[in-house]
């Protein structure tokens, strides 16, 4: 396979012998505090045999021999794996072996060193967990039921393409948290009350903004030229959004400025908080 690169971009490379999101995640942290630098990424899963990591070489030393010099993110745990993906001219950086050979060492024992600890289905329960989550969020997205809001430890209000059902997913998949999403329409915007389905429930609702403009462009993909995604309509709905959230009190998240991510992280704080306070 071919890669081909945009103009002055430098090739990033994850690589794992489980999904690849560990990798993932913890290099594109650091490649975060590099705004000034273009990337171009490729994910590459799943490489459980010598073979299988032989063949990644031979295409990363491709790059190389076009006159780039990629950047390697590996967290391989099968030791023949990840010693093979080792021999590529690329320079590596291996974040599986130099934590694990750190955690070795002060607990004095050898990791089990088996892919897919992190998002496998080692721990049943909380696959499970995980799993329930999701389908719950799937029942209880954009308002679509309500038969089981009572059961929801989340609920993300917030008008229209504010961001909600990314988030909710998140939380369900990573975390394990049942979380509706609740749309506010015009007819809940009308006044501050908490719409009546969530009105017993204020204490597990989170109210999410973004801009003006950031939200006519996302909903003018949807439907462009129409009064829902026009400036005046979005600046309106948000503005009576913020009332609402500010009559109940409810914690606030801003959907423009962060990832979702940071949003997610945000919402476990407050929870966390809550809980402390609770006990």
């Amino acid at each position: 396979m071919t890669e081909t690169y945009a103009g002055d971009a430098i090739p990033v490379f994850f690589l794992s012998d489980s999904t690849g999101i560990s990798a993932e995640t913890m290099g594109n942290a650091l490649l975060l505090h590099f705004p000034d630098h273009r990337f171009e990424r490729t994910v590459i899963p799943f490489i459980t045999t010598p073979d299988d990591a032989r063949e990644v070489v031979r295409r990363i030393d491709t790059t190389m021999d076009r006159g780039m010099t990629p950047l390697v993110f590996v967290t391989a745990a099968l030791d023949d794996v990840r010693h093979e993906l080792q021999r590529t001219r690329a320079p590596v950086i291996d974040f599986f072996d130099m934590h694990m050979q750190q955690v070795e060492s002060i607990l004095g024992t050898r990791g089990a060193r088996t892919p897919a600890r992190l998002h496998g289905v080692g721990d049943v329960k909380r696959y499970n967990a995980r799993m329930q989550a999701v389908e719950y969020a799937i029942e209880h997205d954009d308002g679509q039921s309500v038969r089981t809001l009572d059961k929801a430890d989340v609920i993300l209000v917030a008008p229209s393409r504010c961001g909600k059902t990314p988030t909710t997913m998140y939380l369900a998949l990573q975390h394990g948290l049942r979380v509706a999403n609740y749309p506010l329409v015009d007819e809940d915007l009308a006044s501050t009350d908490l719409p009546r389905p969530i009105l017993q429930l204020q204490d597990r609702c989170f109210g999410i903004i973004t801009t003006a403009a950031r939200l006519s462009a996302v909903r003018t993909e949807r439907r462009p030229d129409s009064t829902y995604a026009s400036l005046r309509q979005c600046a309106y709905e948000l503005k009576r959004a913020e009332a609402l959230y500010r009559t109940h009190d409810l914690p606030v998240i801003d959907s423009s400025a962060k990832s979702v991510e940071e949003m997610s992280t945000l919402i476990l704080q407050v929870l966390a908080r809550r809980a402390h306070r609770h006990d």
